[in-house]
């Protein structure tokens, strides 16, 4: 399939390639015989004094400046096509009706520290018809197996002001549950509220402007890093900044540095180790200082010195917040004040730490192997 669309289109090209020559050529053939024209009969007429020498020679400088655009025409027919097929896409995805938009009658989220609650969630993300460009579906193949429910009857309170942990293997829902809350999409059936309003309810520009959101990779843009923090706050003064730099433990590094907040951080943020990006993610959040704070995997692939800094920058974004924290290191979410287990999208338990512990269930087991991986990894590095 690919190969005979990939075919047709170099075919296409081909051919537009050649017409585009054969129109250019008779443009500039059409120019050279219309000036040898001009200076046989210009020359003739000169020497009979019917015309200046300096008439003729302004006449053939006119068809020279007259042939040169029209020359430049031969490429005009082929821009314009590209460039409506470009603009019918593209209006085509600005026609495209959003699946998350306000309510007519949409509140603003105005509490401080708010408290959030999944009441019987069911979640399935977005089929391709649903999703899909008109131009797109004659390409486009038909799943035969549906994504199913992500989320089967979700239900959990978190209390304003407290740090709930979200664990489980891989595939669990963990992740979908962090895009819920900030509506990147809306539940299939049940209701997240905070303070008891639906999410539904509430202005997208309000909500999303009272989250804060750290992933696992951080995006960086190429820029400087007083451009990456003002990017949470743009009129952010240089001690905001400092201050929210300082409580991520990144300062000094910062201060380190020639150019301090003008340097470059590079593409994605290359230039800066995998705990330098995180810690600079957390004061972005910092300087942000939103309601609620959702951190995935925001600790992740470090390795133990990174992570203690960045643990510490943690304390300071979850303080008075309300939290959501999804983890693979069970280490870092010993302290929360509820942990909730999923798997294959259902909440399999939920409690305190040494209360799952002593339960035996998933997460006593999921906490064993990781310090199994642990015990591992010392007794390579001391053999070594």
């Amino acid at each position: 399939f690919f190969r005979s669309r990939a075919k047709r289109v170099a075919d296409i090209g081909i051919s537009m390639a050649m017409l585009n020559r054969v129109f250019f050529i008779a443009l500039t053939s059409v120019a050279a015989v219309a000036t040898a024209f001009a200076y046989g009969i210009g020359g003739h007429l000169a020497l009979n004094g019917t015309v200046t020498v300096g008439t003729l020679l302004a006449i053939t400088a006119l068809l020279a400046r007259l042939y040169g655009p029209l020359t430049a025409l031969s490429n005009v027919r082929i821009d314009v096509m590209t460039a409506l097929v470009s603009f019918e896409r593209v209006f085509e995805v600005l026609d495209l009706k959003p699946m998350v938009s306000n309510s007519d009658d949409a509140k603003t989220m105005t509490s401080k520290v708010p408290s959030i609650e999944f009441r019987n969630v069911v979640f399935s993300y977005p089929r391709p018809d649903q999703i899909s460009l008109a131009s797109l579906e004659s390409a486009a193949k038909e799943e035969v197996i549906q994504s199913g429910e992500i989320l089967k009857n979700i239900s959990f309170e978190v209390k304003a002001g407290t740090f709930t942990a979200i664990v489980g293997p891989s595939g669990a829902g963990k992740t979908t549950i962090s895009a819920l809350v900030p509506r990147l999409y809306d539940v299939t059936s049940g209701s997240i509220a905070i303070d008891a309003i639906d999410v539904r309810d509430l202005t997208l520009e309000s909500l999303r402007s009272n989250i804060g959101v750290v992933t696992q990779d951080a995006h960086l843009f190429h820029d400087s890093i007083a451009a990456n923090l003002r990017y949470a706050k743009d009129d952010a003064t240089e001690e905001e900044m400092e201050n929210a730099c300082r409580a991520a433990q990144i300062w000094d590094l910062i201060e380190s540095l020639p150019n301090r907040f003008e340097t470059l951080v590079g593409e994605r943020g290359h230039r800066l180790s995998g705990g330098e990006k995180q810690r600079l993610a957390i004061a972005r959040l910092l300087l942000k200082s939103p309601s609620v704070v959702i951190l995935d995997e925001a600790t992740a692939h470090l390795d133990s010195e990174n992570e203690a800094l960045v643990q510490q920058a943690l304390k300071s974004a979850l303080k008075n917040r309300t939290s959501i924290v999804i983890a693979h290191r069970l280490s870092t979410i010993k302290d929360a004040d509820q942990i909730i287990v999923l798997e294959h999208g259902v909440i399999v338990e939920r409690g305190k730490h040494d209360d799952l512990i002593n339960t035996g269930g998933l997460y006593s087991e999921l906490y064993a192997r990781q310090d199994l991986g642990i015990l591992s990894n010392e007794s390579s590095s001391i053999n070594n």
